[in-house]
């Protein structure tokens, strides 16, 4: 095997595909990158048996000759000696040659490192999915449901299925859900006419993170297919694979109150710098704050620490309908959804001081929304 390569394309796929590597995995060849030179192109695979990353590097793009001189072949090479290499090479192009023994030489510039590679052959093959299990949505787009949900997955291993972003399909409408038991969030977006429809499927999120960092925020399209208890999603020169978390995701619907007995309308920029500022002496397990509404839309916003001191300041709200309430609730889980939701003016919904209360975007878009239980303070 042999090429020429640029060296920023290569750095980039590397990049993409060594988030899929584990050095902790119990297959010895998967904490390798395999590396595929065909005359179309080079191949980058990453894998720890929960994701796999394929990178593809194509010889040629828009008139521009990214890969030149293609012998065919293939190699896995360890990781982080040949990315660090890469990194750290002095010119702007690569030469890569593997001979019989399966000794890569890297040259670059005065640059020649040389490394021992392992045959392919015993690195896993990735599935062949079948494309008509599938359906497309832009890639910007997958990026703001990931960015809107992805946040309020569990950490905690106690109960698995909630580590994972619930994804639904049903009559072209895309819904991603993510709960931690304490708050939720969700988003739902209409997609192009597909024929495929799926109830319920858990993507772990540490895979859906990983995508939000390897996808452009463009409108590439990314193909997504569904099989064997996998998921992949593809695009013109990635295909990341994740598998799916097994068993039941909750059924979070009955969790969103269908009534509210006051609604703030509040700039999200002020409400969220507010509690961000009460939260510098908010230094308990939850980061609690309350929230109290006042007379002339004022919203009191405070937190105490007796060993620290106290904090109380204002907010000016659009809006305050219904009853007076007094409500505390974790900093945390509001400034990270106010973030998420990206808009200019918020609706908070409550339904009493110890009952879930709703975030969504004022303009009455219910496709985002957020969730979070109080704290009881007394």
């Amino acid at each position: 095997m042999k090429f020429i390569i640029q060296r920023s394309y290569l750095q980039k796929s590397i990049q993409d595909v060594t988030k899929a590597i584990s050095t902790r995995t119990v297959i010895p060849i998967l904490t390798g990158m395999k590396i595929e030179a065909k005359q179309q192109g080079i191949t980058l695979t990453g894998s720890d048996s929960d994701i796999s990353i394929q990178s593809i590097i194509p010889a040629e793009e828009n008139g521009e000759i990214i890969v030149d001189k293609i012998e065919e072949g293939s190699v896995v090479l360890q990781v982080p000696y040949f990315p660090e290499i890469v990194r750290k090479l002095p010119e702007s192009m690569v030469e890569i040659e593997v001979d019989n023994q399966l000794i890569v030489t890297i040259r670059s510039g005065k640059a020649v490192f040389t490394l021992n590679g392992q045959h392919s052959e015993e690195y896993p093959q990735l599935p062949k999915f079948q494309t008509e299990e599938s359906f497309e949505i832009q890639a910007d787009l997958l990026k703001h449901l990931i960015k809107q949900t992805a946040f309020a997955v569990s950490t905690m291993e106690t109960r698995p299925i909630l580590t994972g972003i619930n994804i639904k399909l049903s009559e072209n409408n895309l819904s991603f859900t993510a709960t931690d038991s304490h708050r939720l969030a969700s988003r739902n977006v209409p997609i192009q006419e597909t024929d495929l429809q799926f109830s319920s499927i858990v993507v772990p999120g540490k895979s859906v993170n990983e995508l939000n960092k390897i996808l452009h925020d463009s409108e590439e399209i990314v193909e997504i297919s569904l099989m064997n208890n996998q998921i992949l999603f593809h695009t013109k020169n990635l295909y990341f694979l994740s598998r799916l978390l097994d068993g039941n995701y909750p059924e979070t619907s009955r969790l969103i109150p269908n009534e509210s007995k006051t609604v703030i309308h509040v700039h999200t920029k002020e409400l969220l710098s507010t509690i961000d500022r009460a939260s510098l002496l908010s230094k308990d397990e939850n980061n609690v704050v309350q929230l109290e509404t006042k007379d002339n839309s004022i919203i009191e916003i405070t937190s105490q620490s007796p060993e620290i001191g106290n904090v109380s300041e204002e907010v000016k709200a659009q809006s305050i309908d219904g009853e007076d309430l007094k409500i505390s609730f974790s900093s945390k889980y509001m400034l990270d959804a106010l973030k998420a939701i990206e808009c200019e003016e918020v609706k908070i919904n409550f339904t009493g001081a110890m009952r879930p209360f709703i975030i969504t975007p004022a303009q009455e878009d219910t496709t985002v929304l957020q969730l979070i239980l109080p704290v009881r303070t007394f």
